[in-house]
Formats: structure tokens, C-alpha cells, sequence
């Protein structure tokens, strides 16, 4: 009886063990962060693997789906590809917002050719190859996979095993979210943590204790798609996020905007020829989505930021703002603000709230003008927030409400 206690416990240490390296040992070492990247998006594999594993565990109808999936599909799990501890996304310095890329070792060059036609990937040459969604090069026992093919060649060299005098690892990135985002520049880094809920995905900074909900439950009860109001510090930090500097040249102090999308018809004129060959001029009509919008901008210099539109060639003779493509749209100078308007209606502003926000509320009549949107991540969006208050920053994705939490979806 002795012997056999003995043994259950001998093999409940060997159990412990083994999970304990199959879902807690990590290997924190960061070897593919190259050293001109701007942006690092960091994923804790093995914490979302439990995460994932609690949450099927909890919801038994998800078990009988599994067996129902396309079997003649392969996983990444069996792509051939080691899949790191901690998956390094990154963006490089001066390139498209939309443009990211990570580094992977291939296991299995066979496996991996098998996954490549599996997901239907085609040969571009020289070792390249694209699908519909992404593009792979391949160096030797190395792959590097973007959402862009622009910058393959202009990934630097990883940063070396000393960074600001810590060995680059995970933990110079990552505490206890799900996964980081880092801000990288000359001065210092700036991470936020990932946290992936039952049915929203939120980031902020560590150390964040404001609560956005009670301005977020006041945004979701209006009709708005669009709500945001911006100090000058934030509208120069969104700016530099897509590699563009505004905020010196315009000398704004903030920006409130109001939008909304409404279906109208667009007259469609063209010409032809009756029988006896007369031009006759033919009429019809297109339903496209066109926005309701206003945006007031309050500037400590109205003729500084009036002329740099203008040198921009933003305004035209009849006072309509181009820079902005849905037209037609009034432009309009009244003391220290500036209102831009659409002329068909116009979505008035409302008072101040005194907070920094973008709120964008998801709307049916986008995916009709927008293909890339019309996919069923986009669709199941809720709403997008971005909440500043101070120094705390907060991001929240809010995803429609499902039988399944968004790891199992």
C-alpha cells in the first residue's frame, strides 16, 4: 500500500513537471527584434495556450465543433515552423503603418513546403512567396513574414545581446498581459500591456488605474459612428503614429469632430445616340454611403494654420476642404476656430468633455463602401476606443457578444 503511495506520488512530481515546462518554462530570449524597428507587438504563446485550454475546457459544445473542421487543412502547429515562447511582431522605422513582419525558424523544410501549398501560397521567385494575405521570404533556416513584401531587405540586424544595458528578453517588454505593445524610439520605450477578455481585446500602460467606462456607456447611447475630441498633444502623438507631423505646421490646440454615414443617391450622367443618331442625354442613379461630418478646430493661430491649408492647396475658390475626400464640404474661419463641414447635413459637434477620445462605433453601410472591411473580424466589432487622461493611455477593441469568448471564436 506504501509502495503504491510512493509510486502515485513519483508520477504526480513527473506530471507536475511536465506541465510546468510544456506551459510555464519560457524561453525569454528575444533573437529577431531587428534594431530599426519603431513598434514590437510581443504574444505570450504559452499563456495564451492556457487560456486557451481553460476556456474550452468551460464550453463542451466547442469540443464537438473541433471535429468538424476542415481536415485537409494544416496547422500552424504542423506547418514545420517552431513557434517561439514569445511571437515578435515588429514595424520598422519610416514604412507604412499597415506594413508588419516577424521571424520564424523553419523546423521542417518539407513540412513547411507542404503548409506553404497547403495555404496556398504561390512561388514569386528568389526564395519568395505570397497568398492573399501575407508574404514570406525565405533565408535559409529562416522565414520572415509580412503583411507587406516592400521591406524584406530593410530589416536590420538584431539588436545585439545588450540592450540599454539589459539583456534583451521578454521582460524588457512584457509583465503580466497577454501579450505587449512597445513603443521604441532614442529616449526610451514605452510598453503596454494586451489583455484579451470574453469578448474585448484592451491595451494600456502599465500602471493604468483610469477608468474610461463611464465616458465609454455615455459615447455607446448616441447615434454617432464617429465622436472624438483632442488635445494638441494627442492629435501630435496620433499624427506621428502615421508618419506624418501636423500638429507644428497647424499650430491646433484641439479638434473635436462629429461624423455619421447615411445612404443617398449619386446621379449618374452619360451620354448616347437615338435612331436618328441625336445625342440624348441618360440619367440614372447609384445608392453610394456618403458621411455626415463636422470638425472644429480650435488654433492659437487661425492665419498661420489658413494659409498653411492653403499652401497645401487644401482650399479651393469655393471654400471646400479637398484634403478630406467626401465632398462636397464647406471650410469656413470664425476667431480662433475653424469648422469643416459637409454641405448635405452636417453633424454638429456636441459640448466638451473636457477628455481625449476617439470613439468608432461600427456601422453596416461601411462594409458596402469598404471590401476590406467586409470580413467577419471587422463585422463582429462593437466599437473601437481611445481613451488619454494624464499619462494613461487606454485602447478597447469591444467585439459583439458570442456563445464562445474570443479565444475560442
Amino acid at each position: 500500500m506504501i509502495r503504491k503511495k510512493h509510486i502515485a506520488f513519483f508520477i504526480a512530481i513527473l506530471l507536475s513537471i511536465g506541465v510546468y515546462f510544456l506551459f510555464f518554462q519560457k524561453d525569454k530570449n528575444l533573437k529577431y527584434i531587428p534594431e530599426n524597428a519603431d513598434i514590437v507587438v510581443l504574444l505570450d504563446v504559452k499563456k495564451a495556450t492556457r487560456q486557451y485550454i481553460s476556456s474550452f475546457i468551460t464550453h463542451p459544445s466547442k469540443w464537438f465543433e473541433e471535429g468538424k473542421k476542415d481536415k485537409n487543412k494544416i496547422s500552424i502547429k504542423n506547418s514545420g515552423l517552431e513557434i517561439p515562447d514569445f511571437l515578435q511582431v515588429f514595424h520598422l522605422k519610416k514604412t507604412k503603418i499597415s506594413e508588419w513582419y516577424a521571424i520564424l525558424e523553419i523546423d521542417d523544410q518539407e513540412k513547411f513546403s507542404a503548409f506553404l501549398k497547403n495555404r496556398q501560397f504561390v512561388n514569386d521567385g528568389k526564395d519568395r512567396f505570397k497568398n492573399s494575405q501575407f508574404f514570406i521570404k525565405i533565408e535559409g533556416e529562416k522565414c520572415i513574414v509580412g503583411t507587406s513584401n516592400l521591406n524584406f531587405d530593410n530589416i536590420g540586424k538584431a539588436f545585439s545581446q545588450k540592450f540599454r544595458n539589459n539583456k534583451l528578453n521578454a521582460d524588457s517588454f512584457i509583465k503580466d498581459g497577454l501579450g505587449s505593445i512597445s513603443f521604441i524610439s532614442e529616449l526610451r520605450t514605452q510598453n503596454f500591456s494586451i489583455n484579451l477578455n470574453d469578448d474585448e481585446i484592451e491595451i494600456k500602460n502599465e500602471g493604468n488605474a483610469i477608468d474610461f467606462e463611464s465616458l465609454i456607456s455615455d459615447l455607446e447611447k448616441k447615434t454617432q459612428f464617429l465622436q472624438s475630441e483632442l488635445d494638441s498633444e494627442n492629435i501630435k502623438k496620433i499624427s506621428s503614429f502615421f508618419n506624418e507631423n501636423l500638429n507644428d505646421s497647424l499650430s491646433v490646440n484641439s479638434l473635436k469632430m462629429s461624423a455619421n454615414l447615411s445612404e443617398v443617391n449619386d446621379t449618374i450622367i452619360s451620354y448616347g445616340y437615338d435612331d436618328n443618331f441625336n445625342e440624348i442625354e441618360k440619367i440614372s442613379y447609384q445608392k453610394i454611403v456618403q458621411p455626415d461630418y463636422e470638425i472644429l478646430l480650435q488654433t492659437s493661430n487661425p492665419e498661420k494654420t489658413w494659409s498653411y491649408f492653403q499652401n497645401k492647396k487644401w482650399i479651393t475658390a469655393q471654400n471646400q476642404f479637398t484634403a478630406i475626400p467626401f465632398q462636397p464640404n464647406l471650410i469656413s474661419k470664425n476667431g480662433n476656430q475653424i469648422l469643416i463641414k459637409s454641405t448635405r447635413e452636417s453633424d454638429k459637434v456636441e459640448e466638451n468633455k473636457n477628455q481625449n477620445f476617439v470613439f468608432v462605433k461600427n456601422n453596416p453601410l461601411l462594409f458596402s463602401s469598404f471590401k476590406t472591411l467586409n470580413n467577419p473580424i471587422f463585422k463582429n466589432i462593437e466599437y473601437i476606443f481611445y481613451g488619454n487622461k494624464n499619462q494613461d493611455y487606454s485602447v478597447k477593441i469591444k467585439f459583439k457578444k458570442d456563445k464562445y469568448p474570443l479565444i475560442l471564436r
